[in-house]
């Protein structure tokens, strides 16, 4: 299994039409990035927590798909607690790091807001197929057929470049060309690598470009498609319950007095 392959199965989020997971994602990102307050931040994660079981996303896969967000979270953290704005009390102070309860405050409410934002990403981009988004982004969103199509086949590439890296790694190495030389020659090797994989990508895209436009792909006007993508009330629950979360989250926040709008420390 790859972080690109979808988590498919047959529970009705993984039925839901991308474009509502999108937007419900989205609800929620808008409404912790108006505010810095560790309250928001907590309350969001808190619901969201709540709902990782009706997910539809194995937990090996979930805690797989989540390590680049456990990772970047804390280095947030790390980052605004030395150098954020001081304020209050201060802790340590050297050269430019200043440690403060103000750092500190925005440190864990920064941690926070990024978790709250990742995880719903997270767990809806992992039910999304990318050709049900398409279908999703043409038919619901109306956006351009072949912004929509080109975009699928550029992502659907996307998977192959892991394989090119290993085909031409062993190619190289097959004739004796490795990345021994100590570090300045396995920089060399990596970036020969890199090379050759940008040459083979625009080939390759050249090709599917010249194919798209003979199979009628390039054409404008008024298309069909294959599979509807429908948006119904299954949708707009699942817009609802992200609606909700970030409601919550901010009367929360409000009701507590700790409602600080982005920017104003």
């Amino acid at each position: 299994m790859t972080l690109l392959a979808p988590v498919t199965g047959n529970r009705a989020i993984h039925l839901i039409n991308p474009v509502a997971k999108i937007a419900a994602s989205a609800a929620i990102a808008v409404a912790l990035l108006i505010t810095i307050d560790p309250v928001s931040g907590a309350t969001a994660l808190a619901l969201e927590l709540l709902l990782i079981p009706f997910a539809g996303v194995p937990w090996r896969s979930l805690l797989l798909r989540l390590t680049p967000i456990l990772i970047a979270a804390p280095l947030t953290a790390v980052t605004l607690a030395l150098y954020g704005a001081p304020s209050g009390e201060v802790h340590w102070r050297f050269l430019l790091i200043t440690v403060s309860d103000g750092s500190l405050a925005l440190a864990f409410a920064a941690m926070l807001r990024v978790l709250a934002i990742g995880v719903p990403a997270v767990l809806l981009v992992a039910t999304v197929d990318s050709t049900d988004l398409a279908d999703g982004l043409a038919q619901t969103w109306r956006l351009p057929a072949r912004f929509v199509l080109g975009g699928l086949a550029a992502f659907r590439l996307v998977g192959l470049l892991a394989e090119d890296w290993r085909a031409i790694v062993l190619a190289r190495r097959a004739r004796g060309v490795g990345d021994s030389g100590g570090v300045l020659g396995r920089i060399r090797f990596a970036l020969g690598l890199a090379f050759s994989l940008l040459v083979l990508a625009l080939r390759r895209a050249g090709t599917l470009a010249t194919a798209m436009e003979a199979r009628g792909f390039g054409r404008t006007g008024t298309r069909t498609w294959a599979r509807p993508a429908r948006f119904g009330a299954a949708e707009w629950a699942l817009v609802g319950v992200g609606v909700i979360i970030a409601a919550v989250a901010l009367a929360a926040s409000v009701g507590l007095g700790t409602f600080t709008f982005i920017g104003a420390r």
